[in-house]
């Protein structure tokens, strides 16, 4: 079975303001950490095969580097074989085929779902065989496989189990497969998954609360049925803790915001669907503000994303903004941040697109000033 190791999040911090820089991709990433042969072992495994990349390579190196005559030879001699002993010579060719076949990747799940199913499996086995998994569920079609071999169950019963680690793997299992997958999506919210993985970003492992709210985000994001579960759940209450609580951990309050300025993206495309009412909550849209003070310019990043998508929402007031969030104070502290910024070579490029972020959400904001001065009182 192949080991995987997972990648690290990770963070530098600027010499500037004290400002802290993501170098990290968002998750989905996996290091695949395979280990590559010494030289010897490298010369033998060409030994053994002639450094052919394929059968086929192989078979076009022997026709080329045959005597033409002596394979004319062996035609005539299997032109002889009687019907007996052409299908018994086709059996061995099938046969040896077949030790040449490597599994598929179904075959592949199922042998470690297989391990999975045994309780006495070791916990290091455990491991293996979820990071397995976790590799193999990345394509669109391997998550498919995995619900059509009864994984999806398999799973969502190791979110129970005692070991951290093991609990941190399935959820990232579950996030991975579900990603951009209604099919997966609805299996795993049907199954009752959803709930747990959000008592799970709770947990006072980091690891753990991180990949349980990539599972829950993946599940929701585009999925109207898995949002109403997720507000059902009490889902406004989490996102509100995580973002207004400077103890959590960075990487979830960036999640946390970024799944905010998802919601209400999603609830832009659907003008019909009533918005939901934490929405426009004033505590809610204050501790989403707030996050433009951050020390750590990603986190400032996706909060504008997220205040840019709450500005146009229509059940969201200005005044909220102005008077309660101090929005425009807020940008205009933001602005002289990024001023200062802006001169680092390492990073202008990206500090040149955030203020051009920045400025898109403070012409958003006068707009939706402007709008409700221009209603007769």
């Amino acid at each position: 079975m192949v080991v995987a190791t997972t990648s690290v999040e990770r963070e530098n911090k600027s010499s500037s303001a004290g400002l802290f820089w993501s170098t990290a991709k968002e998750e989905g990433d996996l290091s695949h950490n395979t280990g590559h042969a010494d030289d010897s072992t490298a010369a033998s495994a060409d030994d053994i095969d002639g450094g052919f990349s394929s059968l086929e390579g192989m078979l076009q190196w022997a026709i080329g580097h045959s005597d033409p005559v002596k394979l004319k030879e062996k035609a005539l001699d299997v032109q002889r074989l009687s019907p007996s002993e052409l299908r018994q010579r086709q059996l061995e060719i099938k046969e040896l085929m077949e030790k040449l076949k490597m599994p598929s990747d179904a075959q592949l799940m199922q042998i470690a779902l297989d391990d999975l199913r045994n309780s006495s499996l070791s916990l290091e086995d455990r491991h293996r065989a979820l990071q397995e998994i976790l590799i193999l569920v990345e394509p669109l079609d391997n998550a498919n496989d995995m619900c059509k071999l009864g994984g999806l169950g398999v799973i969502i019963q190791e979110l129970d189990h005692s070991d951290s680690d093991v609990r941190k793997f399935s959820a990232w299992i579950l996030g991975t497969a579900s990603q951009n997958n209604p099919y997966v999506q609805k299996q795993v919210l049907e199954l009752g998954a959803l709930a747990t993985l959000m008592k799970m970003v709770n947990s006072s492992s980091a690891e753990e609360a991180t990949k349980a709210f990539y599972a829950v985000s993946a599940l929701i994001r585009n999925n109207v049925a898995g949002q109403q579960l997720f507000f059902a759940e009490a889902g406004d209450k989490m996102l509100q803790d995580i973002l207004s609580s400077p103890s959590v951990d960075i990487r979830l309050r960036r999640k946390a915001v970024f799944l905010v300025g998802d919601l209400a993206e999603c609830q832009l495309e659907n003008i019909d669907k009533a918005e939901m009412p934490f929405f426009s909550d004033r505590l809610f849209l204050k501790s989403v503000v707030d996050l433009t003070a951050s020390s750590d310019l990603d986190l400032q990043e996706k909060a504008l994303v997220a205040i840019k998508s709450l500005l146009q929402l229509k059940t969201t007031e200005a005044m909220v903004f102005e008077e309660f969030c101090i929005l425009g104070e807020a940008l205009e502290r933001m602005k002289k941040q990024l001023e200062g910024l802006i001169l680092e070579d390492d990073h202008r490029e990206y500090v040149t697109d955030v203020e051009s972020l920045r400025k898109e959400v403070e012409l958003t904001f006068q707009a939706k000033l402007e709008n409700l001065r221009a209603v007769p009182t």
